[in-house]
């Protein structure tokens, strides 16, 4: 399966990890990322309680090409919500993805952060492979918060999975270097820009509203650190790397482990600029990595 270097992700477009987005505005940013060439969207069954996979099904009707990436695992009916991962719910999460997708095979299914302990389980993993030999899906994965997760689920023969990197967090995809390289496994990158910290724009006082996840997401005195570390980055900053989103966009696109790297627009003009700035190969030189790596070792963030 060949999908383009950049995708689409969709949790802040559902409204669920940054507040409320205009119905209009979310069929823009679909539209406009299918006309630059995107051919992967990443979203997951409880984005919107399902709303989003209704959306990219409207919105890619017809378009065979564009792949479709979601993930199961969650269950938000259960009081409180908590993850399940046992071969009935996961069979019941896959048919509603399936019919609120409107795909008769999809293209990957990932286990939406699941333990170790549930990815040891042959009855999940087998479940996984079984709707894979039937060709109800051509490839599953699963969506990794840690990276023994993330090693459990290659050793299990997954085809594809998600991980966090980032300039900031690039610990997880390092560890597991070997395994993915060995297994040829594809790697789905999400929080290229570390949810928006690597944009440059914050000031260290920054505040976020309270229907937005970034305001638990760090203190005060954790921001201010961060915003400081990202200034770090501006001395690298020239030539077609404009600023320091952009230098971001290429790290992570310049690593050959990397299959993909998931955006997160919110808007048209958010995602012509992310497309904009990645550049094309090489993204960025040797000497301006390894510049990277000790401006970065200087502040406190080992790459």
């Amino acid at each position: 399966m060949e999908v383009s270097e950049l995708s689409v992700g969709t949790w802040g477009l559902s409204g669920d990890a940054y507040g409320p987005l205009a119905d209009a505005e979310v069929d823009r940013v679909i539209d406009r990322a299918l006309s630059v060439g995107v051919t992967l969207f990443d979203t997951a069954d409880v984005y919107g309680r399902g709303d989003m996979e209704r959306r990219l099904a409207k919105r890619l009707e017809e378009r065979s090409w564009v792949h479709v990436a979601t993930k199961i695992g969650t269950d938000l009916e259960s009081s409180p919500p908590r993850k399940h991962f046992d071969p009935a719910y996961l069979f019941t999460a896959y048919e509603r993805s399936q019919e609120r997708l409107k795909r008769e095979v999809i293209d990957v299914l990932l286990l939406h952060n699941p333990s170790v302990q549930a990815l040891g389980r042959s009855e999940t993993v087998g479940f996984m492979k079984d709707l894979k030999a039937k060709g109800k899906i051509l490839a599953w994965g699963v969506s990794a918060g840690t990276a023994d997760q993330a090693r459990a689920a290659i050793r299990s023969e997954a085809d594809v999975i998600e991980l966090a990197y980032n300039i900031f967090a690039t610990a997880d995809l390092n560890d597991v270097a070997a395994d993915i390289e060995e297994s040829g496994v594809g790697v789905l990158a999400r929080s290229v820009l570390a949810h928006g910290l690597l944009g440059g724009q914050w000031s260290r006082d920054r505040e976020f509203y309270p229907d937005d996840h970034r305001s638990d997401r760090w203190t005060p005195a954790e921001l201010r650190t961060r915003v400081k570390q990202v200034d770090a980055l501006r001395p690298l900053l020239g030539g077609a790397v404009i600023s320091t989103r952009s230098l971001a966009l290429r790290f992570v696109l310049a690593n050959q482990l990397v299959s993909t790297a998931v955006l997160g627009p919110r808007s048209v003009g958010q995602l012509d600029q992310l497309v904009r700035e990645s550049g094309l190969p090489p993204y960025l030189r040797d000497t301006t990595m390894a510049d990277l790596s000790t401006r970065m070792k200087k502040v406190g963030v080992e790459i």
